[in-house]
């Protein structure tokens, strides 16, 4: 079994290392992650410059740039082989309902996935890596599971894992759930830079808008783990006879 594994928060962050260790041990995991925090760059390739390659005294290697261009890079040249699982995370903090689309942790996955690789994106409900050796516990758990049950080298699936901070024995039971929704972000913060220029910084996402039962907020709000299978097609099809006859012929 061959394991890649990336996230966002960079090749030091607490959360790839206590799933390194929790991992390794079930097949050859090779690490490429970004060398900074790129956290909320979704799917973002390097395109107009080029990226190098470098390794840690642990073995871990780091590229400079996002987490897509660190499996795109493994995956079409670095590695020299395909990998049976694409694993990403653990990430510092939730990557539930909209956060999707703009998580660096699940586009790292994604990238995986497009490559036809299985992958799996795992993040924490809370930011700060409380209890982060029970939730690489927990991330082992699921990713042995798949490996014994024949998941992994079946036809390609991509899965967004959310795990809650708290106590291993205190983790409640993985529950597979749909994305729910969250209101818009807080405003921006401005602040005046020593230039007399206007800066901002993007504000903290909303709560949760729609969070009932059935969804990721619910299930990790009530101390399960959420798992919620994801596809790319972003394609609106209940839609497509409406709009055909809307624009011109």
């Amino acid at each position: 079994m061959k394991i890649l594994l990336s996230n966002d928060d960079g090749y030091q962050a607490p959360g790839l290392v206590a799933l390194y260790d929790a991992i390794k041990d079930l097949g050859e995991v090779e690490v490429v992650a970004p060398e900074h925090n790129n956290s909320a760059k979704s799917n973002a390739l390097t395109l107009y410059s080029p990226l190098s390659v470098r390794e840690a005294a642990n073995g871990f290697r780091y590229v400079n740039g996002t987490p897509a261009d660190c499996v795109h890079v493994a995956l079409t040249g670095l590695l020299g082989y395909r990998p049976d699982l694409v694993v990403s995370g653990i990430n510092n903090g939730a990557n539930m309902g909209d956060d999707t689309i703009y998580s660096g942790t699940v586009g790292a996955a994604m990238e995986g996935y497009l490559f036809e690789v299985p992958a799996i994106a795992f993040s924490q409900t809370q930011k700060g890596w409380a209890h982060i050796e029970a939730a690489a516990r927990k991330a082992r758990d699921l990713v042995s599971h798949l490996i014994e049950g024949g998941a992994v080298g079946r036809a390609p699936w991509l899965l967004n894992v959310n795990i809650p901070n708290l106590p291993y024995e205190e983790l409640g039971a993985f529950e597979v759930c749909r994305l729910g929704r969250r209101h818009a972000a807080e405003k921006v913060t401005a602040q005046q830079s020593p230039h007399g220029e206007t800066l901002y910084w993007i504000g903290a996402a909303g709560p949760a808008k729609e969070g009932g039962e059935g969804t990721d907020f619910h299930a990790t709000a009530n101390g399960r783990i959420s798992v919620t299978p994801l596809q790319v097609d972003l394609t609106h099809h209940a839609a497509l006879g409406e709009w055909a006859k809307q624009v011109p012929r």
